[in-house]
């Protein structure tokens, strides 16, 4: 009996301890929240990070809803700059739970101009202006037409502009620092085009083929003796494997067709016929995960990291469905790419070193 009472009081003590701290829920937050807010406010990534070429997926899908993969967007930090390639939806949530200072960004590239690309830089060129109170526009590099694209957004902030600098003061906003300045290039049908050099950063792009849409390219960028080619939406490139030959990381789009088709028949069953030309459609301007294996073999490439997954991958295991045959092409590490995955690249050094900031 004694320890049936003392089993009892035990649990009425637990009982009374859990119902003061839910009566006591508010304050308690607010007795954490400011060692919180200051461990969030102080935090940078770049600080955290060794000198070297790192990599991440700020968004690894398309324009198919997945929950672990957002509209196209990848990030690159050469010591202590940050770049950041595609601005799909998420893009500057993403940036900011991985740990990154948006008003760090240096500048941004885009690959083209497929929506689900460009949707998410209006809101990060805003937070690359109100999160550090930039008093320049940010770079905003791509093929012709970009200016078109900066410029519709940037008629389409204005008014938030205006808003924020009258509420906060130009000295808190500098309206000069809003939104981005477009800086077009034209790439040669061979080779590259020089972006960005100095003694220890290239970024260089080039032409990929997503036709119809055009024009489309890709990026290298090497530091201190790292390297990594983004492939941008593309069919199996010629172009890619040149500019990739060597590299230490290579981040090529992926599209499995037998997994689209799947979605065309549900699409045809559904009586959405439209839908199932789409899902048809799309199959022939990008590349198959074998295709990207094929690719980073003949390149001799360390490490494939796959992006703008296609479709989403919803399941367990589905994953492994995705990458059909891809593994048994190209026999260095092939990782499916998901949200805030993130690989280190130290400078002068073979390592590469795997994770992932949002998990």
């Amino acid at each position: 009996m004694k320890i049936i009472r003392l089993s009892l009081y035990t649990l009425a003590l637990v009982a009374a301890a859990g119902l003061a701290a839910y009566m006591l829920r508010a304050p308690l937050i607010m007795a954490v929240a400011p060692r919180l807010a200051a461990s969030r406010m102080a935090a940078d990534g770049l600080n955290e990070l060794p000198d070297g070429l790192h990599v991440g997926l700020c968004g690894a899908g398309s324009p198919m809803p997945d929950e672990n993969r957002l509209g196209p967007c990848t990030l690159v930090v050469a010591g202590k700059r940050l770049f950041v390639f595609d601005a799909g939806n998420g893009a500057a949530r993403n940036i900011g739970r991985m740990g990154f200072v948006h008003g760090r960004i240096e500048a941004i590239f885009l690959t083209h101009f497929h929506s689900d690309h460009i949707d998410g830089l209006g809101e990060l060129m805003l937070q690359r202006w109100v999160s550090s109170g930039n008093d320049a526009p940010v770079p905003v590099y791509g093929p012709l037409g970009v200016e078109t694209v900066v410029a519709g957004l940037m008629q389409a902030y204005a008014l938030d502009q205006h808003y924020r600098v009258a509420h906060h003061g130009e000295q808190a906003l500098p309206a000069a620092g809003f939104g981005g300045h477009a800086q077009t290039f034209i790439t040669p049908s061979q080779g590259h085009v020089v972006l960005l050099k100095d003694a220890d950063l290239e970024i260089d792009a080039f032409n990929v083929d997503h036709s119809p849409v055009h024009p489309a390219v890709g990026y290298a960028i090497r530091y201190k003796g790292r390297s990594v080619v983004l492939s941008g939406d593309t069919r199996k490139s010629a172009a890619v494997q040149s500019e990739a030959d060597g590299a230490d990381l290579l981040v090529h789009e992926a599209l499995s067709a037998p997994m689209v088709a799947v979605l065309a028949q549900a699409a045809a069953e559904a009586g959405r016929p439209k839908l199932q030309k789409l899902m048809n459609d799309i199959v022939d301007y990008h590349s198959s995960p074998e295709q990207a294996a094929e690719t980073a073999r003949d390149a001799k490439v360390a490490y494939l990291l796959l992006n703008h997954i296609v479709p989403p991958l919803p399941l367990p295991g589905m994953e492994k469905v995705f990458l059909g045959h891809a593994s048994e092409i190209h026999k260095g590490p092939i990782q499916v790419g998901r949200d805030g995955d993130f690989i280190s690249l130290p400078a002068r050094s073979s390592d590469v070193i795997v994770g992932n900031r949002l998990r």
